[in-house]
């Protein structure tokens, strides 16, 4: 647990159509780069990692095989509440055995299937909770504080819009500095979205509009039409 609350923090909040990943990214010096910190696993799901990226790694590894899998046997999308029972129980398997450790990292889920959106929160013990909003990570409170005062109003918000509210939650947790397009990063997926990650120069509109204090245009959905090369598919395989 002191693992998860060491890494740099990753929110995630809910509406009625869409799931919104947010995460501030680390470099260890001025010569390196950000480390990322949120990955596709399937079409319709991702997670956002707090802790020990080698263990966020092994575990991203087993979700895409299950996933893969479940596509192969059934042609479908695996469901999320089943995927994150999955992943929880190789956590908690961990917790049982003297020759294993357990794993040092706390995992967000986001995804949409036929239910409808979700965002599962798991941690090293095994144990997995279904979110409105939360936050994980280092200073993840100061967040977790600006969620609990504006989530009621997050069901009935578009895409954009609940884009910009991750990101005023995420500032909270910036001890220094503020957000960047190199230090964070969005991810979303919902009705009529597949899991697309925001990063890099896609992110500048919404910076720009989170420093001017406006929430962005809601003329249209800010994945939709977006250039490639503005997007990252983030695959933290060897």
């Amino acid at each position: 647990m002191e693992a998860v609350k060491q890494g740099s923090a990753v929110l995630g909040l809910r509406s009625n159509r869409y799931v919104v990943l947010a995460s501030l990214k680390r470099n260890v010096g001025d010569l390196s780069s950000h480390q990322d910190k949120i990955f596709e696993i399937d079409e319709g799901c991702g997670i956002g990692t707090a802790g020990l990226m080698a263990d966020a790694r092994l575990l991203s590894r087993f979700m895409r095989v299950e996933c893969l899998n479940h596509r192969l046997k059934y042609e479908g999308q695996l469901p999320i509440g089943r995927l994150v029972r999955l992943v929880a129980s190789k956590h908690q398997l961990h917790t049982q055995h003297l020759s294993k450790r357990p794993y040092g990292v706390g995992l967000l889920v986001a995804g949409f299937d036929e239910q409808g959106p979700h965002l599962f929160q798991t941690d090293p013990s095994g144990n997995y909770f279904e979110w409105k909003a939360i936050a994980i990570g280092a200073r993840f409170q100061s967040a977790k504080t600006y969620l609990e005062k504006t989530y009621e109003s997050f069901p009935d918000l578009t895409l954009n819009e609940l884009v910009h509210h991750s990101l005023l939650a995420l500032r909270e947790t910036v001890q220094s500095g503020e957000l960047t397009t190199k230090n964070s990063t969005v991810a979303v997926v919902g009705e009529g979205q597949p899991f697309r990650i925001i990063d890099g120069e896609a992110m500048q509109p919404f910076i720009d509009a989170l420093n001017a204090g406006d929430a962005p245009s809601l003329a249209r959905e800010p994945v939709e039409g977006m250039e490639v090369e503005g997007t990252q598919q983030t695959q933290p395989m060897d």
